[in-house]
């Protein structure tokens, strides 16, 4: 997986644009109304979905995996964030607690061995009555199916891209020792693209009691 990255991004460098995806804008407005200030993004990218974090006033730590995304990041944000390198795999980075942490588009490009030390490492790294975000694809996007069936809810649809298709039985399974609030699908972006589909995602939900 690091090399797709890698080249993805060496290749077309700001890929997305500067626009936080809807999701963020969500998350934003949660953190916000709980007071949270100390943030956590694994898959950082080169930092779409973080300026909107660190232009409203919040401490944002990355991790990311791409030499190349965290290079296009320090550009724009020079040194006013940590952004460690490597796979969340390799969590722990540090002994932080966060208020919050967000992870976009990330948990379904994992294996489930790796999913299972990744959101424990997550819960882990959450002070208590912080709440963790996670924004991963659904068995309803129209990508669900495609390519090469490699396990259950599991397909190559793009050489070296495997996603991970989530339903509910698999939020809870995965997610139920985590104080799991909520789970329910989005449209991402929200707005309507005329011909293009949007990507149909699970906004999960956990908030840490204690």
């Amino acid at each position: 997986m690091t090399e797709f990255w890698e080249a993805s991004f060496k290749d077309k460098q700001e890929m997305w644009g500067w626009e936080p995806a809807d999701s963020a804008v969500l998350t934003l407005e949660l953190f916000n109304k709980q007071k949270s200030k100390k943030v956590l993004i694994p898959g950082f990218g080169y930092g779409r979905n973080a300026k909107i974090f660190i232009d409203n006033g919040f401490q944002v730590t990355g991790i990311e995996i791409s030499e190349s995304a965290i290079n296009l990041a320090k550009r724009q944000f020079a040194e006013s964030i940590k952004i460690y390198s490597g796979s969340v795999y390799s969590m722990p980075f540090d002994s932080e607690l966060y208020d919050g942490i967000f992870c976009y588009a990330l948990l379904h490009l994992l294996s489930a061995q790796e999913r299972v030390k990744f959101i424990n490492d997550c819960y882990n790294q959450l002070r208590p009555n912080g709440y963790m975000v996670f924004v991963s694809i659904s068995k309803l996007d129209f990508r669900f199916g495609q390519g090469k069936e490699l396990s259950t809810d599991t397909f190559e649809t793009w050489p070296g891209l495997n996603l991970f298709f989530y339903d509910e039985d698999s939020i809870k399974l995965e997610f139920g020792n985590y104080d799991l609030i909520n789970a329910e699908i989005l449209n991402e972006p929200l707005k309507d693209l005329g011909d293009k589909p949007a990507q149909r995602f699970w906004y999960i939900t956990c908030h840490k009691k204690h």
